[in-house]
């Protein structure tokens, strides 16, 4: 059965804009007849570039029907985060669920599991494993490659890696925070095609100029848009648009589309946006999406305009997916797997015992995950070094999840809170249980919280306790996007009942364990220099 969608036709790749119909058959582009009245726009649908869907706290069928909402018909996604956690196990999970919907997922095979050794994850998969995800046709390229150091320095595993993947004729996605200059050209010279790291201008021309392509990056906690957004008109077909992380409140609202539009506010032309945020992930990934050309598969959107970007209906392989700002797929809740063996904290656990009066610090920025590093006085009692909410500096602690062990503990500055604490068990990359409080007690508590219920966030305050299991590996909810974003807004607006001031503070409590990223990070094992790429004392 043929079916005509009448419109403004939007060909992105040819740069033109004309009115006519579209004719949808088998699921594929059977004819585009110029001519008609007009109306609405048909345009390609939205890819994100690069996400971690885990981050959304939805399944991936969960998020296919939040995201398609918005526009967006293909994600490419590393399930980097469930495969630290889980192993082999997490990756088909998520392969398995994906595949419930129609929206089309591109998965990545991990390349760093566990993310660095410096800190206790659930699984290690190595070059054998790396292989042979990559020779499966399910998989489309070698997710990130944080490992920048061990490129750098050309380490035998990473290298095995990478030629895995250029054997396979899958690309590699990279991740370099910071590297500029002969740095940076040595690290995409191995045949890393991308960077979705880059927060200043200058870092990300070095790094074109290495040969990369650039993923903007705008998700929850990282935005780099602002910082970057000239490179879609200066290098067309070199840029591409990604989330990376996105919270479900967020995701509720909006995702690649929100993107597109703040782009033509800042005068970027509507054709160059659409070459990133649809043409050249499709053609760097060689995903199997359509443009809205003849002949290919149908997957397509109508909006009101090209400056906001509103949604009205979301088609893909010729589907109708989405209308009128809800989901048209009909998912049921996945059955939940998980790895969860911390034992509850006592107060001894948490205790830093004062071998000085001064320490590092974790000093965070709002909307950045890299931090910087202070040295400060600390306030001691009974002979421990303690929190001290007046002055912004809290304590921060990490648990393994994995097995009972003492946690790690250290101080941080950013959070904001003048009483209480959150936790969580989404803890870049490992997913370690995380917390920052105001006080030791709070602290073990929020902390207990997660524990008692095998992954999930968690806020103190005072004897109330406010908390989103996630039972998919403690990193997912089962539930949809709306319910779970209710809780999750609920969390957040206690947790700014607290004194935070952070756009998102969950979001980034999550990234002070991320050990790749600079400058100072705690994992369960103790506090790590990033730019070192050691652990430095906590006492100065």
């Amino acid at each position: 059965m043929r079916e005509r969608i009448a419109g403004q036709i939007v060909d992105a790749t040819t740069r033109r804009i004309f009115a006519g119909v579209v004719h949808v058959e088998d699921g594929r582009i059977a004819a585009i007849e110029e001519g008609g009245d007009g109306g609405a726009y048909l345009m390609p649908g939205f890819v994100d570039a690069h996400v971690h869907v885990e981050s959304s706290m939805l399944t991936p069928a969960m998020f296919a029907a939040a995201a398609s909402v918005h526009g967006t018909v293909a994600t490419v996604s590393d399930p980097h985060e469930i495969a630290n956690v889980l192993g082999d196990a997490g990756i088909e999970f998520m392969l398995a669920d994906a595949a419930r919907v129609p929206l089309k997922f591109m998965f990545g095979a991990p390349a760093c599991v566990p993310a660095t050794h410096f800190e206790t994850a659930g699984a290690t998969l190595g070059v054998e494993a790396t292989r042979r995800w990559l020779n499966d046709p399910r998989i489309g390229y070698l997710s990130e490659m944080m490992n920048w150091p061990g490129v750098l320095s050309r380490d035998r595993e990473v290298m095995a890696k990478i030629e895995a993947a250029k054997s396979a004729g899958k690309p590699v996605d990279g991740h370099a925070p910071g590297l500029r200059g002969e740095q940076a050209k040595r690290y995409h010279e191995v045949g890393i095609s991308t960077d979705h790291e880059c927060f200043t201008l200058a870092e990300a021309l070095d790094k074109l100029a290495a040969g990369a392509k650039i993923l903007i990056r705008e998700g929850s906690a990282a935005r780099n848009l602002q910082a970057l957004w000239p490179l879609v008109g200066t290098h067309r077909g070199r840029v591409m648009l990604c989330c990376d992380d996105k919270h479900p409140n967020d995701l509720v609202h909006g995702h690649i589309n929100d993107i597109a539009a703040r782009l033509i506010a800042y005068g970027i032309d509507v054709f160059d946006v659409l070459a990133a945020a649809c043409i050249t992930p499709v053609e760097h990934y060689r995903l199997p999406v359509g443009l809205l050309r003849l002949g290919d598969p149908a997957d397509f959107i109508e909006v009101e305009d090209l400056k906001r970007f509103n949604v009205r209906r979301t088609w893909i392989d010729g589907k109708l997916v989405a209308e009128g700002g809800s989901s048209r797929m009909t998912v049921a809740p996945a059955e939940p797997i998980n790895r969860f063996e911390a034992k509850p904290t006592t107060p001894a656990d948490i205790r830093i015992a004062a071998r000085s009066s001064r320490v590092r610090v974790i000093v965070v920025d709002d909307g950045q995950i890299v931090t910087r590093r202070s040295v400060e006085a600390v306030k001691v009692i009974d002979g421990a070094a303690a929190a001290d909410a007046t002055r912004d500096l809290l304590k921060i602690a990490v648990v393994n999840r994995y097995k009972p062990a003492r946690p790690a503990a250290a101080f941080v500055q950013g959070f904001g809170l003048k009483r209480g604490a959150i936790a969580g068990s989404v803890a870049h990359d490992s997913h370690n249980i995380i917390a920052v409080g105001a006080d030791d007690a709070s602290l073990r508590r929020a902390v207990n919280a997660v524990i008692e219920r095998r992954g999930g966030l968690a806020v103190v305050d005072g004897d109330q306790t406010h908390a989103l299991a996630l039972p998919v590996a403690g990193l997912m909810s089962t539930q949809s996007c709306g319910q779970v974003a209710k809780q999750y807004d609920l969390l957040e607006t206690a947790a700014r009942s607290l004194g935070s001031t952070l756009r998102s503070p969950f979001m980034t409590l999550s990234f002070m364990s991320l050990l790749v990223i600079p400058t100072l990070k705690l994992s369960d094992k103790g506090l790590f220099d990033g730019e070192k790429f050691a652990f430095v004392d906590l006492f100065a």
